[in-house]
């Protein structure tokens, strides 16, 4: 029968470790001689300054190649999202619904409005954007002639709104039934709308259901136009003072002051009946005023 192996005890297991770490007979260190631990040791300092160098290399290749103004691949719809200003948007639509007898309610509307065109104060436009822009044309830009190795941007000033400016009715007519809603295109790098700036985009809003409840609708500037001198955006860090251009349109509220309304931005180069973005080119939102 074969006899069991007599278990080590503690100090003997230390003993054993201690012989690991530090040899004396034959003069190792963890299995090593001090001239095998410098060897292996430059080893892998050649191999890992090897490694780091070539992955700096490869990063810098990378960024040399990159475009700090424009996106070398951009997985954005080809085709602008459209917004609309009151942004209150839920799960699924977009209501803007305010009661006229009670002051906090239609102030938060105009509250919301306020706060988005800060941007857009005409002082702070004219300061930002000096530069004298040809209205009516795309405003093609080649070199970087604005400060700081920049591109010029227009200016577009809040009082462009006209009565849905906020300047002359602070309320932006949410005070009564005839609310102001703003809609802004999201922007595209180097996106020109149409293929002649001769026919600039605009804004037109159809009532989709309510149409009795709509006496009159207006846009802000004239025709809801979006003028061709905005276009094309270069880049927040090309054009850091740009601004989207905006359109606001007035709603003439009667009878049961709600609809459901739809406006769309109209372009030959814009689509609009993409099922799977209901934002692409268009924004639906229902509009509805209490009393």
């Amino acid at each position: 029968m074969a006899t069991l192996k007599e278990k080590r005890t503690c100090g003997q297991r230390c003993e054993d470790f201690g012989r690991f770490v530090w040899n004396s007979d034959n003069g190792t260190f963890m299995g090593r001689t001090p001239e095998k631990w410098v060897y292996i040791s430059l080893y892998y300092v050649a191999f890992y300054v090897v490694m780091t160098g070539l992955f700096s290399l490869a990063i810098w290749v990378l960024m040399y190649t990159l475009s700090p103004y424009t996106p070398d691949y951009q997985d954005r719809l080809t085709s602008p999202g459209v917004m609309v200003w009151p942004n209150t948007y839920g799960e699924e639509d977009v209501t803007i619904s305010y009661n006229t007898s009670d002051k906090a309610s239609w102030m938060g509307m105009s509250n919301i409005l306020h706060e988005f065109l800060k941007p857009y104060n005409d002082t702070k436009q004219l300061q930002c954007n000096p530069y004298d822009c040809t209205m009516g044309k795309y405003f093609i830009q080649k070199s970087f002639s604005a400060p700081n190795h920049t591109k010029w941007a227009c200016a577009f000033p809040q009082s462009m709104l006209g009565a849905c400016s906020g300047i002359e009715d602070p309320t932006f007519g949410y005070n009564c039934t005839m609310p102001c809603v703003i809609i802004k295109m999201n922007r595209i790098i180097d996106f020109l709308p149409t293929n002649s700036s001769s026919s600039p985009p605009y804004v037109n809003c159809t009532i989709l259901s309510g149409q009795k409840n709509v006496d009159k609708i207006e846009y802000f500037p004239t025709n809801g136009t979006m003028d061709p001198s905005y276009f094309p955006y270069y880049g927040k860090l090309a054009q850091p003072t740009y601004v989207n251009p905006l359109v606001a349109v007035r709603f003439s509220l009667v009878g049961e002051k709600q609809a459901k309304v739809q406006c769309r931005v109209v372009s030959e180069k814009i689509s609009y009946e993409n099922i799977h973005d209901p934002y692409e080119g268009k924004v639906i939102f229902y509009l509805k005023a209490v009393k």
